[in-house]
């Protein structure tokens, strides 16, 4: 019997792992929760990506008694082939069909992002155009919601182009570091809030 909290098992592992911590938050990962009410995505690993903040974000919500699942994408890295060319690497972003069915369940999603804002935008709307549950945006570089409004990404503000909105954003999460603890608080509040605005929603 538990007393107080409310247990949560989550699987992070893809398959079989080769030594201390092998196999953990590979390409392709999905850690699937009792209830995956919200969708932790991180976008594919690598020296940009699968930072440190993904775990500890993920980490702190299961705590703070959210049932969260966690996707590693397994095309994660570069840009939409309709966003702007400026510079880096020439690698296409992209979503799986089984990426696109899992992201169309929960009922919020949590987009980690980088700090080139030319660059998720996009990211976001491509996404957005995909899946159909509202989002949150965590990212290092400062941004708007008149930045996705302008480029057609629906948001809680206004009805664009893309089928999910952005609910809310939250910047300054630096990629391979440890994520302050007022930024752990501002992130479950913001998802905790958008879990009941879309729960009013859905009773009006």
């Amino acid at each position: 019997m538990a007393v107080g909290r409310e247990q949560q098992v989550v699987a992070c592992r893809k398959g079989q792992g080769l030594g201390i911590g092998g196999g953990l938050a590979q390409r392709g990962t999905f850690a699937r929760a009792w209830k995956n009410d919200v969708i932790a995505v991180a976008m594919s690993p690598g020296y940009r990506h699968v930072p440190k903040p993904v775990c500890e974000i993920t980490t702190e919500l299961r705590s703070r008694g959210i049932n969260v699942g966690e996707l590693i994408l397994n095309a994660g890295d570069g840009t939409p082939a309709d966003a702007p060319r400026s510079g880096g690497h020439g690698v296409a972003f992209g979503l799986e069909p089984r990426e696109v069915e899992i992201l169309n369940k929960p009922k919020l999603i949590i987009l980690h992002h980088g700090n080139v804002k030319v660059h998720f935008i996009y990211k976001v709307r491509f996404i957005l155009r995909k899946v159909k549950v509202p989002a949150i945006v965590l990212c290092q570089s400062p941004v708007s919601f008149a930045d996705f409004e302008e480029i057609g990404v629906s948001t809680k503000y206004k009805k664009g182009e893309t089928a999910g909105k952005v609910m809310d954003i939250v910047d300054g999460i630096v990629r391979h570091e440890s994520v302050p603890q007022s930024k752990l608080d501002e992130i479950v509040s913001k998802v905790k809030r958008a879990l009941r605005e879309l729960a009013a929603e859905e009773h009006e």
